[in-house]
């Protein structure tokens, strides 16, 4: 479910103010300085991708620092990966997964421009892969930060490299697609996303401003609603309180706007072909506050989504105050320079290395207040907060805070792990020590504790609480090998093996869920290659199993087998709905690409049926879909929203309608003239595709899936290497001569404020 090659990373600029409060960790003092700006006195570093390896499939990147009289090494993040340096007076060590730290004999002199080149195993194909979150270390055990003096561009480096040009899409294909997606029929006062099941014009205008009247009428679907617009009235029915309120958003927010006049009279009946329709949003990898949230959480109700599946903890920090287990927070919220995790995580994707600074996503957690209220804005807007506490893989962040607890208090009630462990494993994020132990009574206490600690707060918040997620995925081969408690449990009820002690887990905590009568969420490997007996123990206990990958073939389609089994499941596939993937394969593009490349067309050919056909076989049912936003990439809450919009609209459509709906040109347009607009006056970012070109007849094209949007181009006729400042440069009106020598044509699309990433076409 998660990330196979994982832990992707973009470049901050890491703030150049230093932190005034002493912190103890490890066997060390570290210090944070005065609040002064001293911006010529902190140490500077660039990074440049200097070299490919064509056959090995790796890179060289060479980091250049200045002044560093006074540091000792220089630390950053980055997706881990096997890494050495060149130079053998140089070091380089990795202090956690994906943290690390460079060292040069000459940091301490007055030399100017050290370069340290680092040999990559594997190469770096987009901006989210590079190194970043830089801070330093001095003698003295201070740690200040380090000024990101000039980051590499990707693009350059691809520009001379014919392998990395022919990893994009070539400027020709995108050229035929946007032709094609600007062909799309205009959109009518009733398109929107997700489209209405049944539109019927009437005669007569209806005028903004008219009464509005609600009633309850009888409906099999309870998300039934009907709008019935007349020339004085407004008229909301719905099959319950909760389709009525959908109804009048609809009406409020989507059908009215500041520029709306009058509409014409109509009758909209509509509902939903699934009960689940899903967002998964991760706040553990990187934060995000409850107000950025609560915005997310209206786009969400706007656009029909009802499920919000909360990703509030995972290896590298846990977001939820549990009342009596401070350590989750004190310890599994904050990260910054460690080398163990006795006080505090250590860095990883954003931060300074202070683990008390919230300016970064690296810091911060709901308090239990702020989850109460969170919770109760969600209901009041339609949408069910689903929070995930993931178990028992990754669990870093509870496992070091719960060991802390051990240290400071000598509970030991509440450990995940055992002394003597003597596993070895290794995760897909390159963890060796994030798994809890299903052997351990500490693990059911834990699990029960928390659990019901977030069923006290939704019942103090007057909220149903339809679920916890509870994980399940990812447990590596090794898993509790050495485990002296786990290779008795596996004697004495004749388990064999990592799978068999998995599924002993997930019955342990069906049953805890059950006695308290909470349905149990989890991926698919809840309930994969697990026997009837399992299944007729778990399956009526769970309320949604995600299931993220499907082969074609049906015997190993994982969704048909959920559902043969019993399960309900909801449609997440990585294929389709990963929302964290890039959308399209672009050194300059953010996020993931180990799933494939993602965007609002992948989302809205994302059809259930297809993913999980149907075979007269099912004792369960699908129930919905879900996108899934892993938050590596994620550095604020404008990259979160670019990954989101307009990516989930096709899931929106999808999760509402069952049937195609809209032909992906139709799509395309219906987004440009009405959702980007809106998403604007929202004052929320999104993504915005490419322009294409194309050389013909001696002429070079250039084109814009959108209408409306500037094309800003420059060429480049000196081919060295040099990247063209695009914004300000010529804006394409017509065909242009081709040149009479190499060139490297580059264009980029204008729209509302913002800008693709740049198509390039070179010219021989």
């Amino acid at each position: 479910m998660k990330l196979k090659n994982i832990l992707l990373l973009a470049m901050v600029v890491v703030p150049f103010m230093i932190y005034a409060f002493t912190i103890k960790t490890d066997k060390n003092s570290l210090n944070y300085a005065s609040t002064e700006l001293i911006n010529d006195d902190i140490p500077t570093v660039s990074w440049q991708l200097i070299d490919k390896y064509k056959s090995e499939g790796g890179c060289i990147v060479r980091f250049i620092v200045n002044n560093t009289d006074s540091i000792e090494r220089v630390c950053f993040t980055q997706l881990p990966r096997p890494m050495k340096v060149v130079s053998k007076g140089d070091s380089l060590g990795e202090i956690n997964a994906g943290y690390y730290f460079i060292k040069s004999p000459k940091f301490g002199t007055n030399a100017k421009d050290i370069i340290i080149d680092v040999e990559c195993e594997w190469p770096l194909r987009s901006v989210s892969e590079g190194p970043e979150a830089f801070h330093a270390l001095t003698p003295g055990g201070r740690i200040i930060p380090v000024a990101l003096h000039d980051k590499q561009s990707m693009i350059k480096a691809a520009m001379n490299d014919e392998e990395w040009m022919n990893w994009m899409i070539p400027a020709d294909s995108i050229f035929r697609l946007n032709k094609k997606l600007a062909n799309g029929k205009i959109p009518g006062p009733y398109d929107i996303v997700p489209s209405f099941k049944r539109v019927e014009m009437k005669e007569g205008v209806f005028k903004p401003g008219s009464p509005v009247k609600t009633s309850i009428i009888n409906n099999e679907n309870p998300e039934f609603y009907r709008i019935t617009l007349s020339p004085d009235l407004a008229l909301i029915e719905g099959a319950s309180e909760k389709a009525i309120n959908m109804g009048l958003r609809m009406h409020q927010r989507r059908l009215l706007n500041k520029e709306t006049q009058s509409l014409p009279c109509v009758v909209i009946e509509d509902w939903p072909d699934y009960p689940y329709r899903g967002l998964m949003i991760d706040i553990a990898r990187n934060f995000q506050t409850p107000q950025t949230m609560r915005h997310i959480a209206d786009l969400m109700a706007d656009y029909r989504f009802n499920r919000l599946h909360f990703h509030i903890t995972d290896d590298e920090a846990w977001r939820l105050e549990i009342p009596g287990l401070p350590e989750l927070t004190e310890v599994g919220s904050r990260r910054g320079y460690a080398t163990d995790s006795h006080y505090f995580l250590p860095e990883i994707f954003a931060g300074t290395g202070n683990p008390d600074n919230n300016l970064p996503t690296a810091n911060g957690y709901f308090t239990r207040k702020d989850f109460i209220d969170f919770i109760k804005y969600c209901d009041s807007i339609g949408i069910s907060v689903i929070p995930e506490i993931e178990s028992p893989g990754h669990a870093r962040a509870a496992i070091k805070a719960m060991e802390a607890r051990f240290r400071n208090t000598g509970d030991d009630s509440f450990r995940l792990i055992e002394d003597g462990d003597t596993s070895k494993y290794t995760t897909a994020q390159f963890y060796h020590d994030n798994l809890m132990n299903p052997a351990l009574p500490g693990t059911y206490r834990f699990i029960a504790k928390v659990v019901d600690e977030i069923a006290a707060m939704y019942a103090e918040a007057g909220v149903e609480l339809i679920g916890i997620h509870l994980g399940g995925d990812e447990v590596p081969e090794g898993a509790w090998d050495g485990s002296a408690s786990a290779n008795r449990l596996s004697e004495s009820k004749g388990l064999n093996g990592r799978h068999a002690l998995q599924g002993e887990y997930v019955r342990n905590i069906s049953r805890i869920m059950c006695e308290r009568g909470i349905p149990l969420y989890g991926w698919q490997d809840i309930c994969t290659d697990y026997d009837d007996e399992f299944h007729a123990e778990v399956a009526p206990t769970v309320g949604g199993m995600d299931c993220w990958v499907s082969p074609h073939d049906l015997e190993d389609n994982i969704a048909v087998k959920g559902v043969r089994a019993g399960y309900p499941v909801i449609i997440s596939n990585v294929d389709y709905f990963y929302m964290d993937m890039l959308y399209a394969p672009h050194p300059e593009e953010k996020g993931l690409f180990w799933g494939g490349f993602t965007d609002e067309l992948r989302t809205l050919s994302g059809y259930p049926d297809s993913i999980c056909p149907r075979d007269g076989n099912e004792k369960g049912k699908v129930i919905g879909v879900s996108g899934k936003l892993f938050a590596e990439t994620i550095r604020n809450p404008q990259d979160m929203e670019r990954l989101l919009f307009p990516k989930c609209l096709g899931l929106a459509e999808r999760g509402w309608n069952a049937a195609p709906t809209f032909s992906d040109p139709d799509f395309n347009i219906l987004i440009d003239h009405k959702e980007l607009p809106r998403l604007s006056s929202l004052d929320t970012d999104w993504h915005l595709r490419q322009p294409g070109i194309l050389v013909k007849d001696g002429k070079i094209l250039m084109n814009s899936p959108y209408p409306d949007a500037e094309i800003h181009y420059e060429i480049n006729y000196q081919l060295d290497g040099n990247m063209p400042a695009l914004i300000g440069s010529s804006i394409y009106s017509g065909p242009i001569d081709l040149p009479k020598c190499k060139a490297t044509v580059s264009a980029i699309l204008c729209k509302d404020g913002k800008t693709s990433v740049p198509t390039i076409l070179k010219i021989n």
